[in-house]
């Protein structure tokens, strides 16, 4: 969407004021997705990424733009106490200037917009890559330095660090895993090196189906594949219900005489993990925390 360049006291006009006036504040390293990036000032942020303002959220930063859906249920009041800045693949360009940000951060579904973005204020990705945990911390311990929070983002830290240590307990010896998402009556594997293969290396269990193609829509598969890899655990992530499609639930999509023969279904042993934070916001800071109790409480039975 252009920005309109008419009306002295339109966004275009906050667009030239925020072009024309001299950035105040030190530089300050950055550590992004893209490398390390010096920031000139980041006193009004807006944030086109659900895990970024995951993230924000729990280090108490406050935003001047976010998209106007977030999904998660915990950040319902950051939606609605934060101007709407349009969607993830398609931001406000005038609202955004209107809003007069001196630093925009995307990730993930928004980085196609980083070019658009920066016709208004500086842009950073803060994307999480497929090392989910490792990016997590990175980002959070980025944020604390750049908002001044980092005594609060390395209590955050800690945290994360302790829960991921009982995970850890809870899944010694507790035989193999396979992750699998579903899409209504469509299904991907996801194995270690993806976006959900973390939940092998914080749990230590190993792969029923080793050697995985890593992708982000993860490997194509069958309830046959299912049968045939035999999992001691199923963790299923529903796509539909994250994004509110009315399609196939997972567990219908599941509820098959093949998969039903496995040892985790017949062991009680298929873990549905709660899909919105996971799919929508992984990588944000309470996304994390929340999988990660989710699959302690599973593996502690």
């Amino acid at each position: 969407m252009p920005i309109p360049t008419t009306g002295r006291r339109g966004p275009a006009f906050a667009l030239a004021l925020l072009m024309a006036t001299p950035q105040l504040l030190h530089a300050e390293p950055v550590q992004t997705a893209a490398g390390v990036t010096e920031v000139s000032s980041a006193a009004r942020v807006a944030v086109m990424d659900v895990a970024a303002i995951d993230s924000l959220s729990a280090l108490g930063v406050t935003l001047v733009g976010a998209p106007a859906k977030l999904y998660v249920d915990y950040l319902a009041d950051v939606a609605a106490e934060t101007p709407d800045m349009g969607t993830l693949f398609e931001p406000d360009l005038e609202a955004l200037a209107a809003a007069d940000p001196d630093l925009i951060i995307v990730g993930g579904r928004s980085v196609a917009q980083k070019e658009a973005l920066a016709q208004v204020a500086p842009v950073i990705d803060m994307s999480i890559g497929t090392d989910v945990l490792a990016d997590t911390r990175a980002r959070l311990a980025a944020y604390g330095a750049l908002f001044g929070k980092a005594g609060r983002a390395a209590e955050l830290d800690a945290d994360l660090d302790a829960r991921l240590a009982r995970l850890a307990e809870a899944g010694k010896g507790k035989g193999s895993g396979l992750v699998v998402l579903t899409n209504g009556p469509k299904m991907s594997a996801y194995g270690k090196g993806s976006r959900f293969g973390w939940i092998f290396d914080a749990a230590g269990l190993t792969e029923a189906a080793p050697g995985l193609k890593v992708d982000t829509h993860g490997a194509a598969i069958s309830h046959e594949f299912i049968a045939e890899a035999n999992p001691d655990w199923l963790f299923v992530i529903d796509r539909g219900a994250a994004v509110g499609d009315s399609g196939a639930s997972a567990q219908a999509t599941l509820d098959t005489p093949l998969v039903a023969g496995t040892r985790a279904w017949t062991a009680g042993q298929v873990v549905y993990l709660d899909p919105t934070p996971l799919y929508i916001a992984g990588g944000g800071y309470t996304a994390m925390t929340r999988a990660v109790d989710q699959l302690t409480e599973a593996l502690s039975r």
